[in-house]
C-alpha cells in the first residue's frame, strides 16, 4: 500500500526578503522601494500557488477582481500621469505630454484588461 504526499497547508515558504536599493522616503521615514517589490511578490506567491496546485485559480482571479488590483494598479499609473503633468507650466510640450499620455493610455488598458476576465 504506498499513500500519496499530502500537499502542504500553506501557500509558501517565505526564505529571505531582498532589500531593494532605497530611492526615496515617505513622511515617515518609510520606504517607497520596498512597497512595489512587495506587491510584486504578492502576485507571484499567487501565480506560485497555482502553477503548484495549491489554489483554485478561478478563486485566485475571483479575489483580485474582488479587491480591486486593477483599479489600484490604474490609479498609481494616473497619479503618476498627473504628476508627470503637474512639473510643467506648458501642456503641450512634447517631452512631458507623450510620457503622461503614455502613463494615462496604460492605466485605461489595466482597468480595460479585467473587463475580459
Amino acid at each position: 500500500m504506498t499513500s500519496e504526499p499530502q500537499a502542504p497547508k500553506h501557500l509558501a515558504t517565505i526564505t529571505s526578503i531582498e532589500t531593494p536599493a532605497r530611492t526615496s522616503l515617505t513622511a515617515d521615514g518609510g520606504d517607497f522601494a520596498d512597497l512595489a517589490p512587495a506587491a510584486a511578490a504578492a502576485l507571484r506567491l499567487l501565480a506560485h500557488a497555482i502553477t503548484h496546485g495549491h489554489a483554485n485559480q478561478d478563486d485566485i482571479v475571483q479575489a483580485l477582481q474582488d479587491a480591486n488590483v486593477h483599479e489600484a494598479f490604474a490609479d498609481v499609473l494616473a497619479a503618476a500621469s498627473n504628476a508627470v503633468m503637474n512639473e510643467t507650466d506648458d501642456p503641450y510640450d512634447v517631452d512631458y505630454s507623450l510620457a503622461a499620455d503614455n502613463l494615462s493610455g496604460a492605466a485605461s488598458q489595466v482597468r480595460g484588461i479585467f473587463r475580459w476576465i
